[in-house]
C-alpha cells in the first residue's frame, strides 16, 4: 500500500512539475516499501540516492524557471531546495553509518516537507509559470 497517494490537492496546474512531483511520491512509496520490507541497507541506501538525485533535478528544473519567469521569492524557495537537500543528505549519512532506526524519521520528514512544500511554496508560482506558458 501507497505512503502517498497522488491526488488533485497536491497539483500546481503546470503539468511537468506535476509529473515530477508524481515521481518523487513514486520515489518515497519504493523507499517505504524498501524500509517496509526489510531490504538490506544497500538497497535502502541506493532508493534514497535515487531519490536525492530525481529531487537534485526537479529543484534544478523550477529554479531555471525561477530565473527565466523573474520569479519573486527565487531566493527563498531556493533555500528551502538546500535545506531539503542538506537533510536528506544527512540521512544517506545515517543510513550508511548503520542507523536504519532513523527511517521512520526520514519517511515522515519526507511526507511532510513533500506535501507542505508542494501545497504552499510550489503553488506560489503556479500563476507565473502559467503566464509565461508552462500549463
Amino acid at each position: 500500500m501507497a505512503l502517498v497517494n497522488w491526488d488533485s490537492s497536491l497539483s500546481v496546474n503546470v503539468s511537468e512539475v506535476d509529473n515530477q512531483h508524481k515521481k518523487l511520491i513514486q520515489l518515497i512509496n519504493d523507499l517505504n516499501d524498501a524500509m517496509k520490507s526489510g531490504k538490506s541497507k544497500e538497497v535502502v541506501f541506493t532508493t534514497i540516492n535515487g531519490l536525492a538525485n530525481y529531487t537534485a533535478t526537479h529543484f534544478r528544473f523550477e529554479e531555471q524557471q525561477f530565473e527565466k519567469f523573474g520569479y519573486a521569492h527565487t531566493a527563498a524557495h531556493k533555500a528551502l531546495h538546500a535545506e531539503f537537500e542538506r537533510r536528506v543528505q544527512n540521512f544517506k549519512t545515517d543510513i550508511q553509518n548503520g542507523k536504519l532506526g532513523t527511517s521512520i524519521e526520514v519517511l515522515n520528514f519526507l511526507v511532510s516537507w513533500l506535501k507542505n512544500h508542494i501545497m504552499i511554496e510550489d503553488r506560489k508560482y503556479t500563476e507565473l509559470f502559467n503566464k509565461n506558458g508552462l500549463l
